[in-house]
């Protein structure tokens, strides 16, 4: 046989040797069994990390509104406590600490509901009033826009009316200055009667256009006169709706104060602290000197 070249894979291997086998024998426990196994916690730890976690919850604040919508995760965090507390085997509880306890919960959740509900109508009407407030201004906005389309289309009209009454005044003032200016005589081609017969005629259809014309800018300057009443009747009736919105705004912010409800639920959680070391006291032997 030839020289065979060895490859890089050929350079990792020892040949005639395998790998170790694992003795056998006992495994040790591995993954979260292996703690509880090695070490279970003390009624005494679990008691005082009990106590810990109310006096945690009893002073918990909620910064920011609406405050409501933390209670119910406040009152799971507070049911989890005491569940993990009761369900403990290293702790058994009596029927007298699970009827106090029980007890506690029942009410302080009566309280955060009432308080809820107060907080959501409160917030609600605060947020209805805000609506009606911009929809008050919107409705002053339109009507200020209104009051200018149709003051502009009222000028339109009236320049529509009036400017061929105008052309017609210029055209009749012409006509007069001519015959006025018309020589008149026994040896004209005009009488003087007929003169003065076509001049009246021809100042009577000037006077009449004027009167017209007079009469027509008239009403629609008692047009324009309705129109503005009218706008300032409108905008005063939605300034005092602007006006009585913010006033209801005022009242809503100023009457109700809702908070973070820290004073009752820090009463209830002491109110269980004491339930527990009521308990305590009941069950523990007392100490040997």
């Amino acid at each position: 046989m030839g020289y065979q070249p060895r490859t890089p894979r050929d350079f990792g291997r020892r040949h005639g040797r395998t790998a170790p086998k694992p003795k056998a024998g006992k495994r040790r426990p591995s993954g979260p069994h292996r703690l509880e196994e090695e070490y279970a916690p003390t009624s005494e730890e679990i008691v005082n990390r009990t106590l810990n976690s109310l006096n945690r919850l009893g002073d918990q604040r909620f910064a920011v509104a609406p405050f409501y919508e933390h209670f119910y995760r406040w009152l799971l965090s507070l049911r989890t406590v005491l569940l993990d507390f009761q369900s403990n085997p290293a702790v058994a509880v009596d029927a007298q600490f699970t009827d106090e306890s029980s007890r506690i919960l029942s009410d302080i959740e009566h309280d955060l509901n009432e308080r809820r509900l107060r907080e959501a109508s409160h917030e609600e009407a605060i947020r209805k009033t805000n609506q009606n407030l911009l929809d008050a201004r919107s409705l002053l906005a339109q009507t200020e826009r209104e009051d200018v389309i149709q003051t502009k289309e009222l000028a339109d009209k009236k320049e529509r009316a009036v400017k061929p009454l105008a052309s017609r005044i210029v055209g009749l003032g012409e006509d007069l200055n001519r015959i006025v200016r018309i020589r008149a005589g026994f040896l004209r081609s005009i009488s003087k009667k007929t003169k003065a017969q076509k001049e009246a005629e021809a100042a009577q259809r000037l006077d009449s256009t004027k009167h017209q014309l007079t009469k027509i800018e008239q009403s629609f300057t008692d047009e324009q006169s309705k129109l503005e009443d009218e706008y300032k009747r409108r905008k005063r009736q939605v300034l005092e709706q602007i006006k009585k919105y913010q006033k209801e705004i005022e009242n809503l912010e100023a009457g109700v104060q809702v908070d973070d409800a820290l004073e009752t639920r820090r009463a209830a959680c002491n109110a269980l602290i004491n339930t527990m070391n009521m308990f305590l006291q009941r069950t523990q032997p007392p100490e040997t000197t």
